[in-house]
């Protein structure tokens, strides 16, 4: 089962990366102003070009590539023995996820503006948590049949 939830986040990650993370308005009476990681990611390009390709790591490509490495593993086409290793990835995207959990908690605690947080936020958070279990699964799978290789179950 893990194997399909793995290859819906191929689908699910692209979309979150374009779903509204955040809105964000310099006063409350402005129309507010839609934020998502494609958006944040275009806006950092113009400015600061290292925190670009920082985030653009962490946001983009550790979760896709981990994606692809664990369908890959599923699908018997990459050897088992990766999974540390596509792990890391994970945790390299849990950074992301922090990072605009800090600036949600700055700019509401400057109090100069408005930040409301959508659901794009929610969907970008679900599919990395998402990504992380089917790791840990894929992981005490490989482990399971290291022990006995004719073991078909996951422990």
């Amino acid at each position: 089962m893990h194997r399909w939830i793995n290859l819906c986040l191929l689908v699910l990650f692209p979309l979150s990366w374009f779903a509204p993370l955040m809105r964000a308005g310099l006063l409350p009476l402005f129309n507010l102003k839609e934020i998502s990681v494609i958006t944040g990611l275009q806006s950092l390009w113009k400015t600061d070009v290292i925190l670009a390709l920082i985030v653009t790591l962490f946001a983009l490509v550790a979760p896709l590539l981990k994606t692809i490495g664990l369908a890959l593993i599923h699908w018997d086409l990459l050897s088992p023995r990766l999974t540390p290793v596509l792990s890391i990835l994970g945790k390299l995207a849990m950074a992301d996820i922090f990072l605009i959990a800090l600036y949600i908690t700055l700019a509401k605690g400057i109090g100069v503006g408005r930040l409301e947080t959508a659901w794009g936020l929610y969907l970008f958070t679900a599919c990395i948590l998402t990504s992380l279990w089917v790791s840990w699964r894929t992981d005490r799978r490989t482990k399971a049949r290291a022990i006995d290789p004719k073991s078909e179950t996951i422990p």
